[in-house]
């Protein structure tokens, strides 16, 4: 038997529970995944899941998305921190006010959805 070397591996304890109950049902121990997932690598020579860097697109889009993100929860912290408020939607576009009145004639002066 050739020689054998041991692996500590760190993981989150959900992810950890998940897998293990899974592996249970397909009828392997966390040892034996781990060594055909090394077996795997070395006789491919790649991990045996397709793992890509994004290109220029993709990450536009994810920069695109924290954007939309980050400028969504910025409104929502400004409106909680006016206290009571009015929130009108109306096309799509929110309008915000402390007073009921003055949200109301900003609907009014827009007209009717068309």
């Amino acid at each position: 038997m050739a020689a054998t070397a041991r692996l500590h591996v760190r993981m989150d304890k959900e992810v950890k529970a998940r897998a293990l109950a899974t592996l249970a049902e397909i009828g392997l121990s966390p040892a034996d995944a781990v060594r055909l997932l090394f077996h795997r690598i070395a006789a491919d020579q790649a991990f045996p899941e397709e793992l890509k860097v994004p290109n220029a697109a993709t990450r536009a889009a994810m920069a695109e998305s924290r954007a939309i993100l980050a400028d969504r929860a910025a409104r929502a912290d400004r409106l909680v921190r006016r206290g009571p408020l009015l929130v009108l939607a109306t096309d799509g576009e929110e309008i915000a006010s402390g007073e009921a009145e003055r949200g109301l004639e900003a609907v009014r002066q827009r007209g009717p959805k068309r």
